[in-house]
């Protein structure tokens, strides 16, 4: 198979499948053949994302890897091709995900303490429906309060690869907290 083959072949793959894909995923699909390397993958997925830079549509690597996505700013244009409107989420949720993702792991409790205010489980349970938190343990105190950390799937949904890729917390202004909310928004069509 000849390179421009390979290139189709992965960007094919990336369109078909709903998640995203890794190169080493990737790397799997092709080398049942033999027919490349796994820096053959990486290169020809650069390739890609240089071939979508002028485009509708970019290829970005998230935390799972490799997905193809309207670009975000097409996205108030194109929010009336879907009929149901985003969900909107509460000042509440907001603020019990930013401490989950910027203190992970972190309980219940301390949420609570940090808020001066209690969790309500329909936040808890509305950020685990949505796969953006998970129990990763139990804090070895009295009690056994579960400890809460952010998902591959909460990266995925906010387009970042890892967490060293958040917003300094001491740099955050109002702009910043309308652009998430709008990204929030923009994901959920």
């Amino acid at each position: 198979m000849n390179p421009l083959q390979l290139k189709q072949l992965i960007e094919a793959a990336l369109f078909a499948h709903p998640q995203p894909l890794s190169a080493e995923q990737l790397h799997q699909l092709l080398l049942s053949e033999g027919e490349a390397s796994l820096t053959t993958v990486k290169g020809l997925l650069k390739e890609l994302q240089t071939d979508y830079q002028e485009r509708g549509i970019e290829l970005i690597k998230v935390a799972s890897g490799y997905r193809f996505q309207t670009r975000a700013e097409l996205g108030q244009r194109l929010a009336s091709l879907w009929q149901e409107k985003p969900q909107k989420y509460s000042q509440a949720l907001l603020e019990t995900l930013a401490l989950i993702v910027y203190r992970q792991p972190i309980t219940r409790g301390e949420i609570e303490q940090i808020r001066g205010v209690s969790v309500s489980s329909n936040i808890i349970k509305t950020l685990q429906e949505r796969n953006w938190i998970k129990v990763v343990g139990h804090k070895e105190v009295p009690g056994r309060p579960q400890l809460y950390a952010s998902t591959k799937e909460f990266l995925d949904d906010f387009n970042l690869s890892d967490l060293s890729e958040l917003p300094d917390i001491d740099t955050l202004d109002e702009d910043d907290e309308r652009t998430a909310e709008t990204a929030i928004n923009e994901r959920e069509q």
